[in-house]
């Protein structure tokens, strides 16, 4: 695609919003299934100027052919890296654009996504980095929940994360000041950066479109391995907070749980399971168990045992 031409435009004006060039990085590995629907969703967007770089692991499935098949059209290269952040910082690296994305081979974008994020940009230059609003999808695209996003607010970061990671874009000066991925995570590299964003005091804003779809799936990452994530997870914020939150904690009983017993049929059995789970985690992350997550059990504890009379 042609670079953006020289010249200064009013900011704001449509000349200057279709000058800001956008680089998107796509980290794979064995996607064939997804990845034609990654790259027809960057393709598809209307505007032109931007670029999709694919930084494939080394796939044995059909990725390479799919990539072939694309030619020129996306930039792309195939060998052994360090994992999932390696390749996204592979990416950061080499982006030319003005605003940088992160797309997973598995995600995808919705019509109009890049039009609304550089729109945003465009009307506000002190921005330094904003988010739109996601859905969770199925194995086969199909959307059956909205993700649960929320208004910027650092403070309220540290209980959630309430930003999709595809829905997100970057000005390439924010990379430059936080920096890249944590190459050493491999569950919530995005998270952590997020809240680096926050600790850097960038100006960031959510914006008010739908912009991409998060595919959750039973052999996606996130799921198959979720008490894993989570302590990933607890460990990230313990050394960012210095203490993990309670609200964590509890997503970690949650998941252990959940891979003992089923919520639905075993209620009282998945509520021990879960108030243990957490004690566990508090122990191991913060080294005790705070008073507000003794009382939020023996709550939980007494409403069991009043629905078992």
């Amino acid at each position: 695609m042609a670079p953006a031409p020289a010249g200064a435009v009013a900011r704001g004006s449509a000349v200057y919003i279709g000058r800001m060039r956008i680089s998107i990085v796509t980290p794979s590995l064995n996607q064939a299934r997804f990845l034609e629907k990654c790259l027809r969703s960057v393709d598809a967007q209307r505007g032109g100027n931007f670029e999709h770089m694919v930084f494939d692991g080394g796939s044995t499935d059909a990725s390479v052919d799919i990539l072939r098949r694309w030619g020129a059209t996306v930039r792309w290269v195939s060998q052994r890296d360090g994992g999932q952040s390696d390749a996204v910082n592979q990416g950061f690296r080499a982006a030319d654009g003005d605003i940088v994305g992160w797309l997973n081979s598995d995600d995808f974008y919705y019509p109009g996504a890049f039009e609304a994020v550089r729109a945003a940009f465009a009307a506000d230059a002190s921005l330094d980095a904003v988010y739109g609003h996601a859905d969770h999808v199925d194995i086969d695209g199909v959307a059956y929940e909205r993700f649960p996003t929320e208004a910027w607010n650092p403070a309220r970061l540290h209980a959630t994360c309430y930003i999709c990671q595809p829905a997100l874009f970057l000005r390439r000066r924010a990379i430059d000041r936080v920096g890249l991925l944590n190459a050493n995570l491999h569950f919530c590299m995005d998270y952590e950066y997020w809240l680096r964003m926050a600790r850097a005091g960038l100006v960031v804003r959510e914006i008010p479109a739908k912009l991409a779809a998060s595919r959750m799936y039973p052999a996606n990452k996130s799921m198959r391995s979720r008490i894993r994530m989570h302590a990933e997870i607890n460990s990230m914020l313990r050394d960012q907070l210095r203490a993990t939150p309670e609200r964590w904690l509890f997503n970690y009983g949650h998941a252990v749980a959940g891979q003992l017993t089923s919520r639905d049929r075993h209620r009282r059995v998945y509520g021990a399971f879960m108030a243990l789970g957490a004690l566990f985690a508090a122990l191991r992350w913060n080294g005790k168990v705070g008073g507000s997550m003794l009382r939020e059990i023996g709550t939980l504890v007494r409403r069991s045992l009043a629905r078992a009379r």
